[in-house]
């Protein structure tokens, strides 16, 4: 996953490999599933706490009410101490919004293939458009799902010709969640900052222009489920990354303290997690954390992710106000050459983050 302006200069190729609902449709409960797709990792997908757990809850309204701030704020900090994943909630979307556009993801995922294919990725670098991500031989093992990536801020690099302009409202949803999105990542911005004992115009200037790609993700079941995976095990190279669930079908797992635990989602809460620049930028204070979805026998799993991350000019160090007693924790490097060595290689844990490390 990744996220912002340099998506247009630095991403790499993916090889197109076949449409996983297409492949699910086909299949039977007899059916084996091809050899592709069969993860010889199976076994990881014994969970050691098999209960879903509910994630820490941080209340945006809380966050911003002078009466309750400092509470939230002191919750907020020990969540991204701790967790690195929340569930946010009375973030301040309107409910009307959420659920048009967990309706028309819905409707476009169930659109004939020839028709999502009008929106298919150029192969051109960008990853913009309907297909997979993160492929780049032949030989790779393949997660099971299908993806539809768009670009979304700033805006003034959109490329229409891969947003939908059927269901007819798709467009203009796909914005507004968009716009209602930089209010919110802003909000956080503010009180991490203020956490860390950053200044928010530091980080208002790091965040410029607020990079934002958007990821609709579609997993489809699967017979086979235990021996497949939908999205490999991975951190996000993100300052964070928002999740919103469109239909009720659990499956995200985060990793935490060497253990997959299973995720239960609130209704209409935002999964906020803190990705690797973030980690860099704190020199460790929060850390990103892998997470993977794992596959229902029965029913999809869909969910839209935006991803946020810096201007496409940021310099990945850390931030000299937290370092403590001179001791860096990570080396520097450019965004654009960060995401250059994420997309030349396949999904793997925090591989690209661990480079970095001193």
């Amino acid at each position: 996953m990744a996220t912002g302006e340099v998506h247009s200069q630095c991403a790499g190729y993916t090889l197109p490999v076949p449409n996983v609902q297409s492949l699910a449709t086909s299949l039977d409960k007899s059916s084996q599933i091809p050899e592709r797709y069969v993860r010889p990792e199976a076994e990881v997908n014994v969970i050691v706490r098999t209960s879903e757990i509910e994630l820490p809850v941080i209340d945006l309204a809380k966050l911003i009410h002078p009466e309750f701030s400092k509470e939230e704020a002191a919750k907020l900090h020990l969540t991204c101490q701790e967790w690195s994943f929340f569930q946010l909630v009375n973030h301040g979307v309107p409910e009307e919004l959420i659920e048009g556009l967990k309706a028309n993801t819905v409707e476009f995922f169930n659109k004939p293939l020839e028709e999502k294919m009008v929106y298919k990725q150029d192969n051109d670098g960008t990853l913009q458009g309907y297909g997979q991500a993160f492929v780049l031989s032949e030989e790779q093992k393949l997660d099971w799902s299908d993806m539809f990536y768009v670009m979304t801020r700033p805006v003034a690099l959109r490329n229409m010709k891969f947003w939908p302009t059927s269901p007819s409202a798709f467009r203009d949803n796909i914005d507004r969640y968009s716009l209602e999105l930089t209010k919110v990542a802003s909000c956080l911005w503010l009180y991490i900052a203020t956490n860390l004992g950053v200044a928010p115009e530091v980080f208002a200037q790091l965040f410029k222009d607020h990079p934002q790609g958007m990821r609709f993700n579609y997993y489809p079941p699967c017979p086979e489920a235990d021996k497949v995976i939908g999205i490999s095990p991975h951190s996000d190279a993100t300052v964070f990354s928002i999740l919103l669930q469109i239909n009720d079908v659990q499956g995200l797992q985060i990793r935490k303290d060497g253990e997959w635990i299973a995720v239960s989602a609130l209704p209409n809460a935002l999964i906020v997690n803190l990705g690797d620049i973030t980690e860099v930028l704190s020199n460790g204070i929060y850390k990103s954390i892998e997470h993977r979805v794992l596959i229902n026998t029965e029913h999809p799993r869909i969910t839209l992710v935006a991803f946020h991350g810096p201007h496409n000019s940021v310099m990945l160090q850390p931030l000299p106000e937290v370092v403590r007693d001179g001791k860096l924790n990570y080396g520097s490097m450019s965004y654009q050459e960060f995401m250059k060595a994420l997309f030349n290689k396949k999904l793997e844990g925090k591989s690209i983050i661990e480079k970095l490390k001193l």
